[in-house]
Order: structure tokens, then sequence, then C-alpha cells
């Protein structure tokens, strides 16, 4: 019996966890929170869970000497230093996350050691690349170029569920989620390159329909001219990477942003109310709060801003109980504590690209690959599953042999993404393609 240990027990662990158990792998999952993981196993015999950190060094090379395969679910900065044991001791591994610089130098080494370090194989990262190379590897094959593509995904809550100021609710990592927010941009538009420097991230903001769901704001991710050359598109003159979210979210995560409440600068915050602490922020006094926030960010006092700050308790009386600690903490916790998924609401994961490929002879078309999938925190989230399950077949098909490549790699390579999406598709996640569609059809 083959077996494989799962670093990590976090939102989207679940649903690879029934994977491999349902298929006759034995698998440990170990984490500092071990009732979460037994939950998951839920007394399969095949399962077990060990309460374990990345302090516990000794521990860690041990499980790893002695399982077929790793699946690292920790924080992204551990990965490479799991990935330098799975080297040693010549395992593979698989994660979700974007691959870091420490990652790629390992390429060689892996090489060497004859294993794959299989990085950004769930949802995004990880659908979005293989959907689209998809696409894009059959332009290329039908002789055609890809002037502009946009590739837009969104983790939500579903429409009903969205029903706070901000539209949103925590299913996945949820300091990732809020970590994010303080990222720069940069693009591709119409060949000309755009830096979106972090305290503007939420003002470059633009309106898409999806359908099946309605308005989103899109607002840019990360870098997305360097999937250029991950995609093998050098021709492409519009190259945007972005994230969707419901009206609210943008606003109140840029007014977060202007008060400096997302600072990592630490501070003895004992004694504080919430509204002292906005008001620290702000550089302004408690009794005229509102209209000092509002003036400060020349913004109305009945802005979604605002109602967003005020939803979240921030000009409440209301204490903080916190010491030495940092604004990002106290502000990424209160989004916490008052934003996570309900146990019996929906989820939805929205992701949408958008090509416009020329060909010999001057036609044009669009194509649209599209996805709407729901869960429910009483099953499985969405989210949990589009991000666990391209991993989990990921880590079948390695352990299966029908992966022979070793190195460093994303799932942007034929021999990875066509059986990973085809068996997603027998699960309920797959992409809709649309082809031929008029030029009408592009964002802008």
């Amino acid at each position: 019996m083959k077996k494989v240990l799962i670093l990590g027990a976090g939102l989207v662990s679940k649903p690879m966890v029934e994977y491999l158990l349902e298929r006759n792998y034995e698998i440990r999952i170990a984490s500092p929170m071990k009732e979460r993981a037994d939950d998951m196993i839920r007394n399969n015999p095949n399962g077990s869970s060990i309460d374990w950190s990345m302090d516990d060094q000794e521990t860690l090379k041990k499980m790893i000497s002695e399982y077929d395969i790793t699946v690292s679910l920790l924080p992204y900065r551990f990965h490479s230093e799991v990935a330098g044991l799975c080297i040693r001791y010549k395992k593979p591994l698989v994660t979700t996350s974007y691959v870091q610089p420490a990652m790629k130098l390992l390429d060689e080494a892996a090489k060497k050691a004859g294993i794959i370090l299989l990085n950004e194989v769930g949802l995004d990262p990880g659908v979005d690349h293989m959907s689209a190379m998809k696409v894009i590897d059959k332009i290329h094959a039908n002789g055609g170029k890809v002037e502009e593509f946009y590739s837009l995904c969104g983790a939500l809550p579903a429409p009903e569920s969205a029903d706070n100021p901000l539209g949103y609710k925590f299913s996945w990592s949820p300091k990732g989620v809020v970590l994010a927010s303080r990222n720069s941009a940069l693009y591709l538009k119409k060949g000309r390159r755009i830096y979106i420097e972090p305290s503007d991230l939420f003002k470059d903001t633009f309106i898409y329909n999806f359908p099946g769901i309605g308005e989103l704001e899109v607002y840019p991710n990360r870098d997305s001219i360097s999937y250029s050359e991950i995609y093998h598109i050098p021709e492409v003159s519009t190259m945007y990477r972005g994230t969707l979210r419901y009206k609210g979210w943008c606003e109140t995560l840029d007014a977060m942003k202007g008060l400096n409440m997302l600072d990592d600068t630490p501070n003895n915050y004992s004694g504080m109310r919430f509204c002292d602490f906005l008001a620290e922020r702000a550089g302004t006094g408690v009794p005229n709060l509102r209209k000092d926030i509002a003036v400060k960010l020349s913004i109305r006092e009945d802005s979604a801003a605002m109602k967003g700050l005020d939803w979240l308790g921030f000009f409440s009386n209301e204490m903080m109980n916190c010491n030495e600690t940092t604004p990002f903490e106290i502000t990424s916790d209160r989004m916490i504590s008052l934003m996570a998924l309900g146990n019996s609401e929906r989820d939805v994961v929205a992701m949408q690209h958008i090509f416009l490929a020329s060909y010999p002879g001057g036609k044009k078309e669009v194509i649209k690959s599209s996805l709407l999938g729901f869960g429910s925190t009483q099953t499985n989230t969405a989210i949990a599953r589009t991000v666990a399950l391209p991993a989990a077949i990921a880590v079948k098909m390695i352990i299966e042999k029908k992966i022979g490549l070793t190195g460093v790699y994303r799932p942007v390579v034929p021999e990875i993404y066509n059986p990973v999406l085809n068996e997603l598709a027998t699960l309920g996640i797959e992409m809709k393609e649309e082809w031929g569609l008029p030029e009408s059809e592009m964002i802008f």
C-alpha cells in the first residue's frame, strides 16, 4: 500500500484526505490541529494523524523518509524547506502554492534526486494554469497567436451568503486572504506595462458581469506579465490576471490601507477600544471619528467603506483586549472573527479566461473558458474541492508513475494538465469552453 504524508490540516485539506482514503492509500496528516485531522479521517483504518509543527524537524525528517510522497499544505514560506528534505530522501513533493525563488533554486537538485517538486496544482494557481494551457496549446497547434488574455478568479460566498457590507466571507486561509491585499501588481495592457503600487491595488478596478452571479469587481493579481513566459505566449500584448470580489470589498480594503490598518509595526494596544485604535491609525480624535475618517479618506460618510468599517465594529467602544501586537493582526483577527462562512452556508468558485486569438489570413476569434462551482460547509466547500482535488489527482498520478518528470514544475505541460483536467471533469469540476466568439466579447 502506497503511503502519503500530508503536512497541514487547514480548511482545504478534507477533500484530498477523502479522495486518497477512498482509493486505499495510507495517509498520515501531520498538523498541530490534530482534532481537525482526526475529523477528516473519520476512523478510517488507513488514516492516522500526529500532533506536529515545523519546529519538530526530527519527526519531519523521519516522516518524509518513510512515506512515498509528501503533500505540503503548510504556509508557503515552509515549502522550500520541506522540498529540501524531500530531495535528501528522494521523495516527490506536491504543493498548491506559488513557486517561490527558493523553490526554483532546487530544480537541478530535484532532477539529480530523480523526483518532481510539483507546485501550483490547486485552483488559483492550478486549475487556472491547466485550463489556460489547454486552450493556448490548441491555439498554437492551429497556427494561431494569443493577442490578449484575461484570467479572472474568485473564491466567494454564494450570492445569498454575501450578506455583509464587504460582500465576503472566509472559506480558506483567512490570513492569506488579508495578506494578499498588501501585494503590488504588474500587468500588460495593449503592449503597455502597468505597475500598481500596493497602496493603489484596490483603486485599479473594473466591473465584470459573471454569468450566474452578476456584477463583480476585478482588481489585479500580483505579477501577470511573468505568465507570458510561463504560458509560452511571448506574442501577447495584453496579459492580465485578476481577482473577483463582490462590491464592498475593494472599497473597504482600500480604506484600511489608507488608514495603515494593515501595517506590521508592533505597538502596545492594551486598554484600547476599537474606536481608539481607528483614531490612532487615522491620527484623529475619537469624538468626531466618523467625520474625520471620511474627510481623511475623501469619501462620503455613507460610503461602502465606512459601512464596512462600521459593521466590523471599528467605530465601537468595544474593548480590543490586546497587548503588544500589530495593526495587521488586530484588523485581520477582527475580520476573521466576524466573516467566517457559516455552518449552513454555500460558497462559490468563479473562474473566467478570455482569449483573443489571431490566425494567418487575418481571422480572429474570442475564446472563453469558464468555471462556476458551488459548495457547502455541510459537505465540502467549492474552494476546498477545487484546491485539494487537483493536488490529490496529481499525487495519485505521481505514485502510479504516470508523471515521469523530474525537477521543479507547475502543471503547464500536457503530461500533467490533460489527465488532471480529465479526472476533475468526472468529479464535477470542469471548465466550459466557447470558441469562435466575436471580438466584441473581449473585456475592453
